[in-house]
């Protein structure tokens, strides 16, 4: 009801012909008995039958856009897009928590392809796990090609939201249980993608405190740079009531699509071109704004790189009383590119920052580029598409620590595990893939999870029950849940030299009762140990540990392994069982955690 409302209010069409499917929305939106149970029935069969197993907290909604919603090309205006997708998010969220929900936050956002003028947009949400107060909300739009039959993916997003209780006090919200691979997957990372927001503001200070005070603006020519200041834009916005939900705040992807506005216009005066909006790096809402308010909505090109520029909006509010301070609402950094006739990115005129202020916002975004590639090609690729020894440093330090995790948490969400072997207490599983031979082997151990956790985190001591390892050192301590060790293993089959590996090992505790005790290992380069000539450099793309609490006193400990071509032949000879060499391995593990259990101080820190 308050989506319809929003959109006749900004009289994009009669409700008549409206274009909007949202999938179950009387039951999320509208009240018992607001319907006649025929006409429910018949807007039901009118719909795409669901699956029986939808989430129930899914969302799909569909737009066609019209004239009214693209720009001077034709091509769907993204903060229209960015308006249905918070609309489709907030529904999701609100299904889930049973009461009014705000955006909190949105996390990076590429946009791949434009969409024109009469094709259909096709966004559906579902939350991914619920907090305490706020959930993650995944988002996936694709548009549809009416005439040619043809879909094409667009972006996918995450969205935090918060429940708000009245007087907007804060909803304790019941967890969600996850049902399919895929949502236990999306379940088991949403813990990692809330622990990288977190520290996303202290990755950034940490990157400028390291990197060079006047280093770009000195080795960058100025002749022919346009000044930041002719860029700069502000606007002003009354808030409406079609702009604000049932209790009065303004919509976030309303906010997004007003900054959105004036970020353009500020690219455009850089250019003197139309330029296409990219990216929308992660950002917060700081607090809400109200039915009334006025909007004040500022932009300016922080800088301008070969391809692309950086522009930075914050928006700010206040009432009818001019005397009363503005209220900062939110910031964002938005990256743009100009295209040519061939849809290839045009270079860019220099830009010329401000002294002081300008200054500083031109290597900040000189450091968020650095950031965003980071997190890009890192954190948003496929599994199979990362690097398996990604150089390690200090500022990709957070997504590096990410991808291990959530690469292991990935491997142990899979639904396909078989059993393979099973030797008195320890089972073994194998799960075959395209590109990779997998396996899980577990037992149940009488020893307090924490205290294997503890154990197993330390590469310093698996040669007291892994005979393979002949050394592990550790090189540098990133902080209390990442290290970095350089490890020496026994000679291969056919080798005449011991292996070593460089591996970042990343350790978690449970984020929420059910969650395991996780210590996930990936291999990293680092400059001071390259590769030498005593050793053949060995590379591991995700292992690790699950520790699952069966009672105080035991545990279920489950090691994961995607087998490298190096080690395949020693793993289907175990899998086959001409060999018992993993289960012999595991049984030394056992051991070796029951004779240390009764230690009191974790030699971790050693």
């Amino acid at each position: 009801r308050c989506l319809l409302k929003m959109v006749k209010g900004n009289v994009i069409v009669p409700e008549e012909i409206l274009s909007f499917c949202c999938s179950g929305l009387q039951g999320s939106t509208s009240p018992p008995g607001a319907r006649e149970p025929g006409e429910r029935e018949e807007a039901a069969g009118a719909m795409a039958s669901p699956s029986p197993a939808r989430n129930p907290t899914e969302v799909q909604m569909s737009q066609l856009v019209l004239p009214c919603h693209t720009n001077h090309r034709g091509e769907l205006s993204t903060g229209q897009l960015l308006k249905w997708i918070d609309t489709a998010a907030c529904l999701s969220a609100e299904r889930h928590a049973g009461c009014p929900c705000v955006t909190a936050s949105m996390d990076d956002i590429y946009f791949e392809h434009t969409i024109s003028v009469g094709q259909v947009v096709n966004i559906k949400a579902k939350v991914n796990r619920a907090f305490n107060s706020s959930m993650e909300v995944g988002i996936q739009v694709s548009y549809e090609d009416l005439c040619s039959g043809k879909h094409c993916s667009i972006c996918k997003a995450y969205a935090t939201f918060v429940a708000q209780g009245p007087l907007g006090s804060k909803v304790r919200l019941s967890p969600l249980t996850p049902q399919t691979e895929e949502e236990k997957i999306e379940y088991s990372i949403a813990a990692e993608r809330r622990r990288m927001r977190l520290v996303h503001k202290d990755t950034l200070k940490d990157l400028l405190t390291r990197s060079p005070q006047e280093t770009e603006l000195e080795t960058r020519d100025g002749s022919g740079a346009v000044p930041a200041e002719k860029t700069r834009v502000e606007s002003v916005e009354l808030v409406l009531p079609p702009h604000a939900n049932h209790q009065g705040n303004t919509f976030g992807g309303q906010i997004m699509a007003w900054m959105e506005n004036v970020a353009t216009i500020a690219a455009s005066r850089l250019c003197h071109a139309h330029p296409t909006l990219r990216a929308i790096e992660m950002f917060h809402f700081r607090g809400p704004s109200q039915v009334g308010d006025r909007l004040v909505l500022k932009a300016i090109v922080n800088n301008a790189f070969k391809n692309s520029m950086e522009v930075g909006v914050s928006a700010e509010a206040y009432g009818q009383e001019m005397s009363v301070s503005r209220r900062h609402i939110n910031s964002a950094f938005m990256t743009f590119v100009v295209l040519d006739q061939e849809g290839q990115p045009c270079t860019l005129p220099m830009v010329a920052p401000e002294p002081g202020d300008g200054e500083r916002r031109y290597r900040e975004a000189s450091a968020r580029k650095k950031i965003r590639l980071d997190r890009k090609y890192v954190v948003s690729c496929k599994q199979t598409e990362v690097p398996l020894s990604v150089p390690w440093d200090q500022s990709n330090k957070v997504y590096l620590s990410y991808n291990n995790v959530s690469a292991l948490k990935m491997l142990m969400a899979k639904a396909n595990w078989a059993l393979a072997r099973e030797k008195e207490k320890v089972r073994m599983y194998t799960l075959e893939e395209d590109k990779f031979l997998s396996f899980r082997i577990e037992m149940s151990v009488c020893i307090a999870a924490g205290r294997a956790f503890s154990l197993l985190s330390n590469l310093r001591r698996r040669h007291e029950w892994d005979s393979h390892y002949v050394s592990a050192e550790l090189v540098q301590k990133v902080d209390d849940d990442d290290m970095i060790y350089h490890v020496v293993s026994q000679k291969l089959r056919h080798e005449n030299k011991p292996q070593d590996f460089v591996i970042l090992a990343s350790r978690r505790k449970p984020c929420s009762k059910g969650d395991p005790y996780v210590v996930a290992f990936r291999s990293v380069t680092l400059p001071t140990h390259p590769a030498r000539a005593e050793f053949t450099r060995g590379e591991t793309l995700c292992s690790g540990f699950c520790i699952w609490p069966e009672s105080e006193e035991m545990s279920k400990v489950a090691y994961y392994n995607q087998a490298m071509p190096g080690y395949l032949n020693y793993v289907t000879t175990n899998v086959a069982g001409l060999s018992s060499d993993i289960c012999s391995t595991f049984e030394a593990c056992e051991k070796f955690l029951l004779k240390n259990k009764e230690d009191l101080i974790s030699r971790l820190q050693d």
